[in-house]
């Protein structure tokens, strides 16, 4: 029986990929995507609901649902400050996760980062395993987290450093020991999120970069 899933992040690089995968896939029957600004889909079964995510808590309703997609993010240039990248990458994410399993959600799909640990010494990969580690708490019956590299796609908002990052990256991972940092195009993350989502899996899985885009 089709599926009804939700997904926050849809206007970015993966998102708006996953969004336009799930409109398309037999095994959804609608999409519901919540966006800090009105994104209108082509799809009759994608529905865009415009939200503040300073309060989540009044849009719960929304969160009733059996898959949710996280594919949220930002950089630390866009939001203005680590303090208000971390709001965004951790506080709203862990925040939806918490309405999404009080709202029934069978399956939780995040995407990361490579390199994701509590522990790290970069603030970014820190907030990533922070916020691992936290969801991985939370009582979904099944929890799949993705671990890409450098993204590459065209995005919304240009990224001086990972522009000069995706002419030389591919380049320098040629080399023995590297091809694990190599970037990944947005779309192929998206794909297999929609393959995780569509089969049956273990209660907690994370996909490092080689089992994303194994080529």
């Amino acid at each position: 029986m089709p599926k009804q899933a939700l997904i926050i992040g849809a206007t970015g690089l993966i998102g708006s990929h996953l969004s336009n995968l799930l409109a398309e896939s037999d095994a959804f029957s609608k999409v519901v995507t919540l966006t800090r600004r009105a994104a209108p889909h082509a799809s009759p079964k994608v529905e865009n609901i415009v939200v503040d995510f300073e309060r989540l808590q009044d849009h719960a309703a929304q969160f009733q649902t059996e898959v949710f997609f996280s594919c949220l993010g930002t950089t630390r240039r866009q939001a203005g400050s680590l303090a208000a990248q971390r709001t965004v990458d951790v506080d709203y994410q862990l925040q939806a996760a918490k309405l999404a399993a009080q709202g029934g959600a069978q399956h939780y799909l995040l995407v990361s980062s490579s390199g994701a640990d509590a522990n790290s010494r970069s603030a970014y990969l820190k907030m990533k395993g922070e916020l691992e580690q936290q969801v991985l708490q939370l009582p979904f019956p099944r929890i799949s987290i993705f671990r890409p590299s450098l993204l590459l796609g065209e995005r919304d908002h240009m990224r001086p450093a990972e522009t000069f990052a995706s002419w030389f990256l591919p380049l320098l991972c040629t080399l023995p020991g590297l091809r694990r940092y190599r970037p990944i195009q947005g779309a192929q993350v998206a794909e297999k999120m929609l393959q995780v989502s569509t089969t049956p899996g273990p209660a907690r899985q994370g996909f490092t970069l080689d089992e994303i885009f194994p080529d």
